[in-house]
């Protein structure tokens, strides 16, 4: 559930405002209010953080590449002391890093230009210089040559099919000849290589050695969480507005700790007023769930995926279905298996189970057990015309290998496909349901519109029956009962509290055309569960293409090949389906169920000013 929260203000003595400030983050309840706030301190601690975060990134790629990745865990966090010294040091080591590698990069491009001049004393030509000896050197093409033949004296120092080195005394050619000239540079060509040699070797020493302070990684990001805590502070200090001898600022408490933040105000002679949060104030969302529905947390980690605080919270339905979701797109009882074995092996490495392992648990089960039902077995039918055991789990009307059990493969099929759509219709009736429920609770009479939608919703059902497996209805019935719902939306669509009721009926005549659109959406809707039905017999058509390609070589000596294509073919086939619970299964979740709700997912988590490290 989302936990109510209240507006704080909260008023201290000026003299005291760190000190206040200190307390109040040790309690850490108080989720402050976002402003942009700017001062030299934090643009100083900002560019520390972002330093330090690169510097992480860094290590952390070094730590990759080591042998010997236990000495990580072996070094406790330094003193602030011997921290500052190593983090110098690996910073020079870093500048030192980048000033070799633009150097190689550069020299590299100029020894490049200089290989097709050949090898030559740069000092010697200088030297020639000084004694009133100019020497110009021209790569000219053959045609060219033949200009430079009437018009100057020169000496042909290298020749090849396309080009040809040449070198003038005391005269450059005229403009009229098209040739490319040296540039003398500092360098010769074999200085340029030993440089070169050299910078290489100082970078690889340099790598060496970040490599082994690699270990300190942990460190650093220890240090890291320090400044981000040391923002933190500076920022509530920022927000803090001071007038004459008092200090005072803003944010939001949940409920639950509103008696704790009471003691301590209390404790410290605050001054302070709650009230309800307003429609103008962005109120964060904190989701208070039990343990058994936490274990959906992972998913709306993974997807970034936040309520607003006047919004749903649908954990606990979207883990129901969701899990319902997966386990028919995967639909292979066998991969169910693996994942189960895949939880296991987690939980036992890691020595106790998290909710991403919790969840990995639950969804495997399910995929197991739809797997079961379905006669899905690695896609075989040949496993389940040998084990007895697993031939009697199936139901039969919705089997995967329908004619096993005398039923027609056609009829099979359409049983799963209907069973599609009453997943999907319960769901949109559930998300009208809810809003009929909170509406009511409010004495908002646009719940009779929600009422309309789930009428509507019903009668839809029947009518995507009809044309996407040839059901027999009453089309008049259905036709009468959607127009219901269709004009009950429009009149009570634009009511509520304090709207008098033929503005809100103009109100909703004037959205009668959005509404129609709506009512098509909430038909495709339905129909978009088939994708449930589609995205399960694809990857089942998958994995009997891999095993009809193996057959014929699971005998003799051509055993391990085939082996090999069924593992590679499985392997393929678990992870496009895992993809398609993400576009899939997610998706019916956060656009056709969370759409039905009215939700737009814009909320911010609550994130109290609180200690994350402790100094």
């Amino acid at each position: 559930m989302i936990v109510p929260m209240k507006r704080l203000s909260l008023v201290v003595l000026a003299r005291n405002k760190v000190d206040s400030l200190k307390k109040l983050r040790k309690a850490g309840i108080v989720h402050l209010d976002e402003l942009s706030v700017s001062n030299a301190t934090l643009e100083e601690l900002s560019t520390k953080e972002q330093k330090l975060e690169w510097t992480i990134q860094q290590l952390t790629q070094l730590f990759k590449q080591r042998k010997n990745k236990e000495q990580v865990f072996l070094k406790e966090v330094l003193d602030s002391k011997e921290f500052e010294q190593i983090e110098l040091k690996i910073n020079d080591l870093f500048k030192e890093q980048e000033s070799l590698s633009e150097k190689i990069q550069k020299e590299s491009i100029e020894k490049e230009k200089l290989e097709k001049w050949g090898d030559f004393s740069v000092e010697e030509i200088k030297e020639l210089q000084t004694k009133g000896i100019k020497i110009d050197f021209y790569l000219l093409t053959e045609k060219e040559l033949k200009k430079a033949e009437k018009e100057s004296d020169y000496i042909v120092l290298k020749s090849e099919p396309k080009n040809t080195l040449i070198a003038t005394v005391g005269k450059k050619l005229s403009e009229g000849i098209v040739a490319e000239h040296l540039q003398i540079g500092e360098r010769s060509l074999s200085q340029l290589a030993s440089q070169i040699e050299k910078n290489r070797t100082q970078y690889a020493k340099n790598e060496e050695q970040l490599n082994d302070l690699a270990v300190y990684v942990k460190s650093f990001r220890y240090y890291k969480e320090v400044v981000s805590q040391e923002i933190s502070f500076e920022n509530a200090k920022e927000m803090t507005k001071e007038e004459d001898s008092v200090a005072y600022l803003s944010g939001f408490i949940p409920i639950d700790a509103l008696d704790n933040f009471k003691a301590l105000a209390k404790q410290e002679s605050w001054g302070y007023a709650v009230g309800e949060p307003t429609e103008e104030h962005h109120v964060p969302t904190k989701i208070k769930n039990s343990k058994w529905i936490s274990i959906i947390n992972p998913v709306f980690d993974i997807l970034g995926t936040v309520p607003g605080y006047r919004e749903y919270d649908i954990s606990m339905w979207f883990l129901m279905f969701f899990t319902l979701f997966f386990a028919m797109i995967v639909g292979d009882g066998a991969y169910g298996i693996i994942f189960l074995a895949l939880a296991l092996i987690v939980h036992k490495k890691m020595g106790k189970a998290n909710n991403a392992i919790i969840l990995l648990y639950v969804l495997s089960i399910a995929n197991i057990v739809w797997g079961a039902l379905t006669g899905t077995w690695f896609g075989s039918l040949w496993i389940l015309e040998k084990v007895p055991f697993l031939r009697a789990l199936v139901i039969p009307q919705i089997a995967n290998y329908p004619e096993l059990f005398n039923v027609d493969t056609n009829t099979a099929q359409q049983t799963v496909m209907k069973f599609c759509f009453i997943v999907g219709t319960l769901q949109l009736a559930l998300a009208c349901a809810m809003n009929i429920h909170r509406k009511i609770g409010s004495k908002n009479i646009s719940a009779i519109a929600d009422l309309g939608w789930l009428v509507m919703i019903g009668a839809l059902y029947f009518l995507v029956l009809m044309l996407v497996i040839g059901a027999t209805i009453n089309a008049k019935a259905v036709t009468s009962v959607v127009g219901l719902g269709f004009l009950l939306v429009v009149m009570f669509n634009a009511q509520g509290p304090g709207v008098p009721f033929a503005k809100g009926l103009l109100g909703g005549l004037g959205g009668l055309f959005s509404t129609f659109l709506d009512s098509i959406s909430a038909f495709s809707n339905i129909i978009s569960y088939i994708r449930l039905f589609a995205v399960g017999m694809a990857s089942l058509a998958i994995a009997q293409s891999f095993n009809s390609m193996a057959s014929g070589m699971l005998k003799g000596f051509a055993i391990p090949a085939g082996l090999l294509i069924l593992a590679i073919g499985h392997g393929l086939n678990l992870v496009m389906a895992l993809l398609s619970v993400v576009v899939h299964g997610v998706r019916l979740n956060l656009l056709e169920f969370s759409g039905q709700l009215g939700m737009e997912w814009t909320g911010t988590n609550y994130n109290p000013f609180r200690e994350t490290v402790k100094k």
